[in-house]
């Protein structure tokens, strides 16, 4: 006779690095519960709603334009990383000319990051 312990006991995977990790396994589990429910028509009216407005049009366009806002915000984010960069080499070239030039010795250029 087979040990009832074993066959009861579910598969699991190896534990959870990260408590995203572990957010994600129970976001997949749900899915699976609710597609589960619907294929075999018990799921909640709630649950049907969900998934209607995530096909919508609507939706498809709020999540696209997310997308977009999220694309603009690193590209200026990189904008400003670019400007500070280009700042401090100007005056880096600024400093530099300074002492070719004789105006300026680098030990007074060290005092002046001081």
């Amino acid at each position: 006779m087979p040990n009832t312990e074993d066959t009861t006991k579910k598969k699991r995977g190896r534990p959870a690095l990260s408590p995203e990790a572990v957010e994600n396994r129970l976001i997949n589990k749900t899915y699976k519960a609710v597609e589960e429910r619907i294929e075999n028509g018990s799921a909640t009216a709630a649950e049907l709603i969900h998934f209607l407005r995530l096909g919508s049009t609507k939706e498809q366009l709020e999540l696209e334009k997310l997308k977009k806002e999220n694309e603009l915000l690193k590209a200026k984010t990189g904008a400003i990383r670019s400007q500070e960069e280009t700042k401090e080499m100007y005056e880096k070239a600024i400093r530099a000319f300074g002492r070719y030039s004789g105006h300026q010795s680098e030990e007074e250029d060290d005092y002046e990051d001081l």
